[in-house]
């Protein structure tokens, strides 16, 4: 287990005044961000980071790691509220046993929520230049893991599979590599990202940034809510052609399955967890700038003092991002997508000192890394898939990453 932290951390939060666009006091460093309709958090600097070994208690092992830094922490917060006090923002790759899990306590977190607005620094942190941010100029493409029709080929098979019986659904992504001319500056990419998909969580965790639609769970006290997504369809090209997509998405057999099998998936792993939880009987439609979704909205609240990461690990994989039954899908990811996902379909967020948070699944985003981003999207399987029109749901979802590169 890697570890860098300062012990004990001294924290201290105090309320400000309005700090206007959250991500316009990002330096040019790192950064920490989880922004929705404008609220949420940001951070940069370092306080204490580990690096989480890969294996079925990495959950376990990231808990009590912050439960040890946290209550040797001395903490003077002012505001009390979700967010305030001593925050760690962290990203879990996607397979259990893959390497890569961080969790990080960044020096300075400034928030907004519900009217309020805070700062929270941890020792002597100083203030840092804030420089404007830098376009990364022409992009090239190329290429993931697999080309499309390599990729229309793996979806093929997925179907075979699932008519034979071997499985339900799964969940099958693809990568596409990008180029910048310059380094990529990621407060670019977030601005760009929380002004056009306001309804998103807007995200960047080491690198991994995107705008993510699915929230995997919102704890505050012993309240929990969580955001099912699944059934996709692109918009359309005017009002009437997205009219009759939102319809014809609705009533479609095979994405109304694949959505009731996410939601049954996300109740089975809150079930044991709640004292009680409420199941819509029917999804809503969520609509987006490039794509509408099927949506649940369930919520419940906690039978003991579970934290967020507690409901984090019992969630982490649903149905939405991997397939059912669970071990049979992920089984099939491993052999047909040919790639290391990483942070993607992970779960992203973040935590404080009380077990509040809010995560989501790391979903629309890329991983950047000087020059190069990584770029992904998936699409779930079903034994009524067809692979063109999957490879042009991918493509729809790649449009988020590339309209953040590009502009």
């Amino acid at each position: 287990m890697s570890v860098v932290l300062i012990r004990p951390l001294a924290v201290r939060t105090v309320a400000v005044s309005d700090p206007g666009d959250l991500l316009s006091r990002l330096p040019d460093a790192m950064p920490y961000a989880w922004i929705r309709h404008g609220e949420g958090l940001v951070g940069w600097g370092e306080a204490a980071r580990i690096v989480i070994p890969p294996g079925p208690d990495r959950f376990d092992r990231a808990r009590e790691w912050l439960g040890s830094l946290f209550d040797g922490a001395r903490i003077d917060d002012e505001v009390e509220a979700p967010g305030s006090g001593p925050v760690a923002f962290g990203s879990f790759t996607f397979d259990g046993d893959a390497a890569g899990s961080t969790l990080v306590v960044p020096r300075t977190v400034l928030a907004r929520r519900g009217g309020r607005a805070w700062l929270t620094t941890i020792g002597e942190a100083g203030s840092v230049p804030v420089t404007s941010p830098v376009e990364p100029g022409r992009i090239r493409y190329g290429d993931g893991t697999l080309t499309a029709p390599e990729w229309e080929q793996a979806v093929a098979r997925a179907v075979r599979r699932i008519r034979s019986g071997t499985l339900d659904k799964v969940v099958l992504a693809r990568d596409l590599t990008a180029t910048a001319e310059r380094d990529i500056d990621t407060r670019v990419l977030l601005s760009r990202l929380a002004v056009r998909y306001p309804e998103c969580y807007t995200f960047s965790v080491d690198g991994l940034t995107g705008a993510t639609p699915e929230l995997l769970v919102r704890h505050t006290g012993r309240s929990i809510e969580s955001l099912v997504l699944a059934g996709t369809t692109p918009r359309g090209a005017g009002p009437a052609e997205d009219a009759a997509r939102g319809v014809a998405l609705y009533a479609s057999g095979k994405d109304r399955h694949e959505h009731a099998c996410a939601v049954a998936s996300v109740q089975e792993a809150l079930a044991p967890l709640c004292s009680t939880l409420d199941v819509p009987a029917r999804p809503e439609l969520l609509v987006l700038p490039n794509v509408q979704h099927l949506a649940s909205r369930v919520s419940g609240r906690l039978s003991d003092g579970a934290s967020v990461l507690d409901v984090v690990a019992a969630m982490h994989p649903t149905a939405a991002v991997g397939g059912t039954p669970t071990g049979t899908a992920l089984r099939v990811i491993r052999e047909l997508e040919g790639m290391a996902r990483g942070g993607y379909a992970g779960p992203v967020g973040w935590i404080d000192s009380r077990g509040d948070g809010e995560w989501g699944i790391a979903l629309r985003c890329a991983q950047i890394s000087g020059r190069r981003a990584r770029l992904f999207a998936g699409c779930g399987i079903m034994a009524g898939s067809d692979p063109v029109a999957e490879l042009a749901e991918a493509q729809a979802k790649f449009r988020v990453m590339q309209y953040a590169l590009e502009g």
